[in-house]
């Protein structure tokens, strides 16, 4: 579609400071105690308006509104997606599922150098189909039950398990925000996508062989805790399996869109959820009522309105002109490979879904190498720094005052080895698809 370049024209200019002024609200919200999706939202509305105002003005209102759509139809089926998804995770956690891994996993009465191994492979395939961040609460409350004598192994493990969620959600569709955003834009198929699987776990192998070297082979006080999963628990985990399946099918052999094999999906928790609920009743016992919605609710809308304010705010970016430069400046001047190193490195800064979008915004002429390598490099740059990511945070907040910024900066130089050594290796064992 035809695009007016209004990068020097005050409409872009005002829309490029209110874009930035939105992303430092975002970076500091920790200490304005602001919503990120607040600053965002309204950004996205502003420059929007701006495109409105001047588009109108050039007699090409309804070209505005046809990129408009365009980006509220490719929102709409992340938004459906994630919700489906996020409505599952939260059933698993108020089935207890996530407890009863936990417990398990502590009463191993295994060596600190042992779990810090095993919540590391752990995080990296559990991450393949949770989000990172729910992998990292996770793995994080083990190695803070098993190790609230020793610190130093927290700090340590978490800046792991950082590590490993991050690379483990960049080879499957569901990983990662940005691998669905690629996988739903039909750039990767579903299998596809697991060529980096290899590049994915050198990515984590070689900052945790190093960091490894750090920890004792000292076993900790065992534990005796046991915990009982609640009635469907196991249900709840095999209904959330059939629905990826559904999902694949609708996208593979439908031809659909992934979002409406999730929503069948939701359809099937519900009826699901239903029996539990009546078995419960008759039964009166209370651990057996399980309220869907109840789990809808929880879901976590600051996340999801922040992508609708990003993905917008990009994509207003992008009709002004913007992305197009950026595309020169990058793929054309530097090349592809370069351009998506550096992209990937951006992430620990910036967020990598408005990264991502940009580059599926841009559609930079590359090779399915290339595009194979900016979903690697977007998915596991974000852990070189502990603010990258998601999983990161999380974990700042869950080990307050032991994993910290300055303890994962300490590794940053194993982490970028290990990001290096795993763009070498695709570049390597890919090379057929350059």
């Amino acid at each position: 579609m035809e695009t007016l370049d209004l990068t020097g024209h005050w409409v872009g200019i005002l829309s490029i400071l209110i874009f930035v002024a939105a992303y430092v609200l975002v970076i500091f919200e920790e200490s304005t105690h602001m919503r990120k999706s607040k600053p965002v939202m309204l950004a996205a509305g502003l420059i929007w308006a701006l495109i409105g105002i001047e588009y109108m003005g050039e007699g090409m209102s309804q070209i505005a509104h046809d990129h408009a759509r365009e980006i509220v139809e490719e929102y709409g089926e992340l938004f459906l997606f994630l919700l489906v998804a996020i409505t599952y995770v939260n059933t698993m956690e108020e089935r207890r599922v996530f407890d009863v891994l936990r417990g398990r996993l502590v009463r191993l009465g295994m060596s600190y150098r042992k779990l810090f191994w095993l919540t590391g492979v752990m995080s990296f395939f559990l991450s393949g189909v949770l989000d990172n961040l729910t992998t990292s609460l996770v793995m994080g409350a083990v190695v803070m039950a098993v190790g609230v004598t020793s610190p130093g192994f927290v700090a340590v493990a978490c800046v792991n398990i950082v590590v490993a969620a991050n690379a483990g959600g960049a080879f499957t569709p569901f990983g990662d925000i940005t691998t669905l955003m690629v996988w739903q834009k039909g750039v990767i198929g579903f299998f596809e996508f697991f060529v980096l699987l290899i590049p994915s776990l050198v990515n984590w192998a070689v900052p945790a062989a190093i960091m490894s070297l750090t920890i004792s082979r000292d076993v900790p006080p065992a534990s005796e805790e046991a915990v009982r999963g609640k009635p469907g628990a196991l249900g709840v985990v095999l209904l959330f399996v059939l629905t990826i399946m559904t999902s694949v099918s609708f996208k593979n052999f439908l031809a659909l869109p992934p979002a409406l094999g999730m929503m069948l999906g939701l359809g099937y928790l519900q009826i699901f959820s239903y029996f539990i609920t009546r078995r419960g009743h008759r039964s009166r016992r209370e651990e057996f009522l399980l309220d869907s919605f109840k789990q809808v609710e929880r879901v976590e809308w600051d996340t999801l309105l922040f992508f609708f304010g990003i993905i917008f705010a990009v994509g207003g970016l992008g009709v002004l002109g913007y992305l197009e430069h950026l595309s020169e400046l990058l793929y054309i001047g530097l090349g592809p490979t370069m351009a998506n190193t550096i992209m990937g490195a951006m992430s620990a800064i910036v967020d990598n879904i408005p990264l991502m979008f940009a580059v599926l915004t841009m559609e930079p002429d590359m090779s399915h190498g290339q595009w194979l390598l900016i979903t690697l490099t977007c998915g596991v740059g974000g852990s070189l720094l502990s603010i990258g990511s998601a999983a990161g945070v999380a974990l700042m907040g869950q080990a307050r005052g032991v994993y910290t910024f300055t303890s994962h900066i300490k590794w940053t130089w194993a982490i970028a080895l290990g990001y290096g050594a795993s763009i070498v290796t695709h570049l390597v064992l890919n090379a057929h698809h350059f």
